[in-house]
């Protein structure tokens, strides 16, 4: 077992610094990023009014924590499986949903006003780095399955 920690130093090394750094973007994303939302979620929202935002802001503010968490996330994915297919792969899939969710998250925000519960878990799958962990656990499954 020891030696299969000195062999994967590296890896290990690269997967807490990327751990560190998502956590160092969600402590500071009060202060990063702007986002009226984090404060409303934060009390009991489902009565009131999504609050006046101004949507340029918000967009930019919400495509550049999806930037950081996508970058540290291909980082890690790709120091986990050091594979140039699930990294482009991944990459994609990254796009792919960020042209979904943003999309998804300014409809529901200009055209459902009382869709607070849905805009939540958008929102949700924008800041926060939820692919991550599927994409890992898929990834994983995938390698395990083919060695058999």
């Amino acid at each position: 077992m020891l030696n299969k920690l000195s062999e994967n130093k590296f890896k290990i090394i690269i997967t807490i610094l990327v751990v560190l750094c998502l956590g160092i973007v969600r402590a500071f994303e009060n202060k990063l990023f702007y986002d009226p939302f984090l404060v409303y979620f934060e009390s009991d929202f489902k009565g009131f009014p999504f609050p006046q935002v101004d949507n340029l802001k918000l967009f930019a503010g919400l495509l550049f924590r999806y930037a950081l968490n996508t970058i540290l996330s291909l980082v890690l994915i790709y120091t986990l499986f050091r594979d140039k297919e699930i990294f482009k792969f991944s990459a994609f899939l990254y796009m792919f949903f960020l042209v979904l969710l943003l999309t998804a998250f300014f409809i529901i925000l200009e055209f459902f006003p009382n869709a607070n519960w849905l805009l939540f878990y958008v929102r949700r799958f924008i800041i926060q780095p939820i692919f991550l962990l599927l994409f890992v656990a898929a990834f994983y499954y995938q390698k395990q399955n083919l060695k058999k």
